[in-house]
């Protein structure tokens, strides 16, 4: 029989989270059962899935065995730390690189949370505060107290939070269009893929299924389409716009749909993107095989000090290569 006590990391968890967090490797389904069984009590007293835990309570779990692959799949997460851009007491920003997910799932093994967690094994307690899609790069958040991540959260969804994004996307965007403000769906597709799709019509029969959406667009600088870079599509004469798009709602895969809706689809996009267009930019000379979307600035009030935070992470040097390359003129 072990017997857990609860830290300030823990403390607000609900009983079947921290469970799940303990005991990993133990299927949901056990967790579950063990504690309506009554075999899971704190502080000596019957307790439910949905229990709130607070510090000093003492968990009181039956003995489980295990399966032995936890431990081997645990090795197979390479330790691995990334590009510090904020770290204190109670949260880490980083700047993730494009490629790398978030977190395990989906066909992926782990993610940025769990090599995290590995080089840092002395860590009581390391979750995510929001996601990045794989293909993006930039600034995430990662709590390291639990009263930092609900009051993270808590910003997040009461939109306090400044959330700009700097994408490069095909084509001239009309610089007086400063908002697009567009149900978006999320639904799985025939490919077994989770996708989303714009809902601009309120007659559409899904529309009452789609949740509104707002991104605030911004032109920062337009390339012609007789630049000396050669991708996209070729000869286009409307060329490439980079935009900051600052986020008022945190909707899957928001601005990546929002910008092909309008016509103008992310450079290197390999979902909503132009696949001809990706594939010539990405075989071309510049061998831009990524997606044009990162998350370049943050305006958070930090959870402990009440302080406002302003982190910036600089573009990545492959995105920077390809805008001097559209700087240039055509020889």
């Amino acid at each position: 029989m072990r017997q857990l006590t609860v830290d300030e990391g823990s403390a607000g968890q609900r009983l079947d989270n921290f469970l799940i967090r303990e005991l990993k490797g133990a299927p949901k389904t056990l967790v579950y059962r063990i504690i309506r069984s009554g075999e899971v009590r704190i502080n000596k007293g019957r307790c439910s899935a949905d229990s709130r835990l607070e510090v000093g309570d003492v968990v009181r779990v039956p003995p489980i065995r295990l399966a032995e692959k936890s431990d081997d799949q645990a090795a197979a997460v390479p330790a691995r730390e990334f590009p510090i851009v904020f770290e204190d007491e109670h949260l880490i920003v980083v700047d993730k690189p494009a490629g790398v997910a978030v977190h395990g799932g989906s066909g992926v093994s782990f993610g940025v949370i769990e090599q995290l967690r590995r080089a840092r094994p002395q860590a009581k307690f390391l979750e995510l505060v929001h996601r990045l899609d794989k293909e993006t790069s930039g600034l995430l958040m990662i709590a390291k107290k639990r009263s930092a991540l609900t009051h993270l959260q808590d910003q997040l969804r009461d939109r306090e939070t400044g959330k700009t994004y700097a994408a490069l996307v095909s084509g001239a965007w009309a610089k007086g269009k400063k908002v697009v403000d567009v149900p978006l769906l999320k639904f799985v597709g025939s490919d077994g893929e989770r996708w989303v799709r714009a809902v601009p019509d309120p007659k559409d029969p899904q529309a009452e299924h789609a949740k509104r959406s707002i991104s605030l667009v911004k032109v920062v600088e337009a390339y012609s389409g007789d630049s000396g870079a050669k991708g996209g599509k070729a000869g286009d004469p409307a060329g490439f716009s980079l935009l900051d798009v600052t986020i008022k709602t945190g909707r899957t895969h928001q601005i990546r749909v929002h910008l092909a809706h309008e016509g103008h689809a992310i450079v290197g996009d390999p979902k909503y993107g132009d696949f001809e267009a990706n594939r010539l930019i990405a075989r071309g000379a510049l061998r831009f095989d990524r997606m044009f979307l990162h998350a370049r600035l943050l305006r958070v009030v930090h959870p402990a000090t009440g302080e406002t935070l302003t982190l910036e992470a600089p573009l990545p040097p492959e995105c920077e290569k390809l805008l001097a390359a559209l700087r240039r003129p055509a020889p």
